[in-house]
């Protein structure tokens, strides 16, 4: 089934939602049952076993459709960026696996279609939570169900999630993003999965999600895809269209994004100090 990556959108959505539930059921299958724990980097940057049986089998799932198309993803060998050219698939196998390994419930398979850069289909599976979302090119949903972004306006009732990760080495950054949310909007969230959290964006149960951090293309480009087809708005921390390269990453639900690009702002001026 090796065909054109130009043609329908909606294959490759099917086909991320097929990645995205084996991965799941693959990682659901090890949650809560004694995993050995690993750290590649920080204490709290780790990878688990169940980690790369889920990848393993996304990859699987994409190849029996797409065999020849390139793939990014966190862990094993697999490409760490996004090419400019061709069919790539981005995958996680588990966006939350610190989550995972507290059994904390908040964590997910994502995987997203791209062309030239730019995904055009992805799908989010939550199975602890019992939320699968799918976006095409047309139609973002959650459980078969079209979603959309909140229309929510006024800043003061307002959720916001300062999201992914400030090492040990930019906590005052950290400290600054956590301030300015909970001085400008009506409350803070920070669910511990950055794709759990942008699907919730995109589904409306929180408002805007912002960070001054560089995320890698596994932690945002589903998610991303999601909010744009549930009509919201993603900007680099200057207010220009989000990309997978680009600096920071601020997703509101429109209405209250110039508050949520102040807000980055403030954390840019204590980064630059």
């Amino acid at each position: 089934m090796d065909t054109d990556f130009d043609s329908d959108a909606a294959a490759r959505a099917h086909v991320a939602e097929q990645a995205a539930r084996v991965g799941a059921a693959v990682a659901a299958g090890q949650f809560r049952r004694e995993i050995a724990v690993e750290t590649k980097g920080e204490q709290t940057d780790v990878v688990t076993q169940a980690d790369r049986d889920a990848q393993s089998r996304v990859i699987d799932c994409i190849h029996s459709a797409y065999e020849a198309n390139a793939i990014v993803g966190e862990e094993a060998d697999e490409l760490k960026s996004v090419p400019e050219e061709g069919p790539t698939w981005v995958i996680d196998p588990i966006d939350g696996t610190s989550n995972f390994v507290r059994e904390f419930q908040v964590w997910c398979t994502a995987v997203a279609a791209v062309r030239d850069g730019d995904p055009v289909a992805s799908a989010i599976v939550a199975p602890e939570l019992g939320d699968v979302y799918v976006a095409d090119d047309e139609t973002a949903t959650r459980n078969g169900e079209p979603i959309s972004v909140s229309t929510r306006t006024d800043p003061e009732g307002c959720s916001v999630v300062p999201t992914m990760w400030w090492g040990r080495d930019r906590r005052d950054e950290y400290a600054a993003a956590c301030r300015e949310v909970v001085e400008r909007f009506g409350d803070l969230r920070r669910v511990g999965s950055a794709q759990v959290t942008l699907a919730m964006l995109a589904a409306g149960t929180i408002d805007g999600v912002v960070t001054n951090v560089y995320a890698n293309p596994w932690d945002t480009v589903a998610g991303v895809h999601l909010i744009r087809l549930a009509g919201g708005t993603v900007t680099d921390v200057h207010g220009d269209p989000w990309r997978h390269d680009s600096h920071g990453l601020v997703a509101s639900n429109g209405e209250i994004h110039d508050e949520l690009l102040a807000a980055v702002g403030e954390v840019e001026a204590v980064a630059r100090d």
